[in-house]
């Protein structure tokens, strides 16, 4: 996991390197099979994949009061261990809009239950306005972790 100081200058290294590297982000709160498979997806469109992680306090108020259940740099150290990710970065606020204007990855990464409508994923039209692209790529059904926490409280049985 990189500070962000730190990440911009890699970023600008892979960039001198002629290397296309992709962004995502997400809170990642109970890593599943979904995510592992999301970011594999990602990975092989791109010579790097960044990946941004919400903070505890983003995850709260994104989630509500009970989230997330693993903190921050348990989270973080799970997505830096996957073998799709060459660098994490830990994010505090709501949208990753600010992050992705620093670092102005070739691809924006979401998942399919996003849309590239700006009103739903702001992201999209930082990327669009430095001639970057939004990739939306098919989720995996019924993988989050919304729905893992039903299961284990017996509400999605």
């Amino acid at each position: 996991m990189l500070g962000e100081d730190r990440l911009l200058v890699e970023r600008e290294r892979l960039r001198s390197a002629g290397k296309r590297v992709g962004f995502t982000n997400g809170c990642f709160d109970l890593l599943h099979v979904g995510h592992v498979r999301y970011l594999h997806d990602a990975r092989h469109l791109v010579d790097a994949l960044i990946v941004g992680v919400n903070t505890d306090a983003s995850v709260r108020e994104l989630k509500g009061p009970d989230r997330p259940v693993v903190p921050e740099e348990e989270r973080a150290e799970l997505i830096a261990a996957l073998e799709s990710v060459e660098y994490v970065v830990l994010f505090a606020d709501r949208t990753a809009e600010r992050i992705v204007g620093a670092l102005r990855p070739e691809v924006y990464f979401k998942g399919g239950d996003y849309s590239p409508d700006p009103a739903m994923l702001p992201e999209a039209a930082v990327v669009r306005g430095y001639g970057g692209e939004v990739r939306i790529l098919p989720i995996h059904a019924d993988r989050s972790s919304s729905a893992l926490l039903a299961r284990i409280k017996g509400d999605g049985d």
